[in-house]
């Protein structure tokens, strides 16, 4: 087996996330829309506290791998979602640091909300999700990056 010159030699590499296409073109456009439905929602959890992004953005990057090769190259192109992507559908897992600015843009999203809740049910309805949403977080495995020796 032919190895690739800017691979090490003795490292295997992990498959390319692969894209096969839905025989029915009905059913590419239902995966099509969708995949922009998922986006939608991940762009509005970039600002709303209680709706996460990258869950949407991954069933995105699912229904368009199924409905077109376009946008599934556009988004595994994409500077920060592409890598999270990529990690995602190869190792089933994400980097120490997206881990930590999860965490980060979670406690301050969240702390922001609970700051501007009027009533103590609100801001103890927010805590308890923001708790919620952490553990689930807490539960993704990481990967750390391999070194070369």
């Amino acid at each position: 087996m032919q190895k690739h010159l800017n691979e090490k030699v003795g490292e295997e590499q992990p498959p390319t996330p692969s894209v096969q296409l839905h025989d029915s073109r009905v059913v590419r456009w239902v995966y099509l829309a969708a995949g922009f439905a998922a986006l939608i929602l991940a762009v509005a959890g970039v600002l709303l506290p209680i709706l996460p992004t990258t869950p949407f953005v991954l069933l995105a990057a699912a229904c368009f791998a199924r409905s077109s090769t376009h946008f599934h190259e556009k988004l595994l192109a994409h500077r920060i979602a592409g890598p999270i992507i990529r990690e995602w559908t190869q190792y089933r897992s994400i980097r120490p640091k997206v881990k930590r600015w999860v965490y980060f843009l979670l406690a301050l999203s969240f702390s922001s909300s609970i700051l501007m809740m009027p009533s103590a049910w609100q801001k103890v309805m927010l805590a308890v999700l923001g708790l919620i949403l952490a553990a689930f977080i807490w539960r993704i495995p990481v990967r750390e990056k391999e070194t070369g020796t």
